[in-house]
C-alpha cells in the first residue's frame, strides 16, 4: 500500500492465524518516531517511509516537509493510509460499527490467513510527491509484492498525461515486471470526465450507477 503510512495497533492488522512470513519476502520494517520493528508482525510484514518527503511551496520551490515528526516514520498521522489498508487487506473485525451504525463484520480483501500487509509512506497531511511515489513502486516491486495498491491522485482538472503522470509511469513499470497495480479513480464524481488513474495498464477502482 502506498499512501500516509499505517497505524499497526489497528486490530485490522493483528497477525493472528495468519502464518509465518513468505522466505521470498525481502522487504523491511523501518523504525522511525513513535514506530519500532515490532510493530511489523506476520501480517503487516513491511513499513516504509521517505525521509525526504517533499511539498511544493510559495514561489513554486520545493522544500522538506515541515510536519517533520509526520515524515520521519511510517506511522499514519492523517489515518487515510490506515483506512485504505485496512479495506484492501485488513483482518475480520467483528461487532464493527460506524458510532454505532451498520454495526457488523468489517472485512478486508483477500484471504484472513494469507494476505500480507506492506506500508510504504510516500505522502503526508501536505500532500504526495511524484517522485517519492515512484520511489515507493521501485522499493515495493524489488521487496516482492504481488500487489500495489495506490489510493491517491491527482484532481481531474489536473491530470498529466500518462507520459507526465508518475503514477501512470510507475504502475507502468511494476506491470512490466508482473506486479498489479490498483488506483482509486478518484473523489470529484458524478460529473463527468472526473476519473482518475485511467491508464489502460491500471485496474481502476471507483463506485459508479447504471443511470
Amino acid at each position: 500500500m502506498i499512501d500516509t503510512g499505517i497505524w499497526p495497533e489497528s486490530p485490522s492488522f493483528n497477525d493472528k492465524g495468519v502464518g509465518e512470513i513468505p522466505k521470498r519476502w525481502k522487504g523491511v520494517c523501518m523504525e522511525g518516531s513513535d514506530f519500532k520493528k515490532s510493530n511489523c508482525n506476520r501480517k503487516l510484514i513491511g513499513a516504509r517511509y521517505y525521509s525526504n518527503i517533499k511539498v511544493k511551496s510559495a514561489g513554486n520551490k520545493t522544500q522538506p516537509d515541515p510536519a517533520a515528526k509526520s515524515s520521519g516514520s511510517p506511522r499514519d498521522f492523517v489515518d487515510h493510509g490506515t483506512h485504505t489498508t485496512s479495506i484492501a487487506a485488513g483482518a475480520p473485525i467483528a461487532n464493527a460499527s460506524y458510532y454505532g451504525l451498520a454495526r457488523g463484520t468489517a472485512r478486508g480483501g483477500g484471504s484472513p490467513s494469507t494476505t500480507r500487509i506492506a506500508s510504504y509512506k510516500a505522502c503526508t497531511e501536505e500532500g504526495c510527491s511524484g517522485s517519492i511515489i515512484l520511489k515507493a513502486i521501485d522499493d515495493a516491486i524489488k521487496d516482492g509484492v504481488d500487489i500495489i495498491s495506490i489510493s491517491v491522485g491527482m484532481n481531474a482538472l489536473f491530470q498529466s498525461d500518462f507520459l507526465n503522470d508518475p503514477i501512470a509511469i510507475g504502475a507502468f513499470h511494476a506491470e512490466q515486471m508482473g506486479v498489479m497495480v490498483v488506483c482509486s479513480g478518484g473523489n470529484e464524481g458524478p460529473d463527468p470526465y472526473t476519473v482518475v488513474n485511467s491508464a489502460p495498464w491500471v485496474f481502476t477502482v471507483a463506485a459508479s450507477n447504471i443511470d
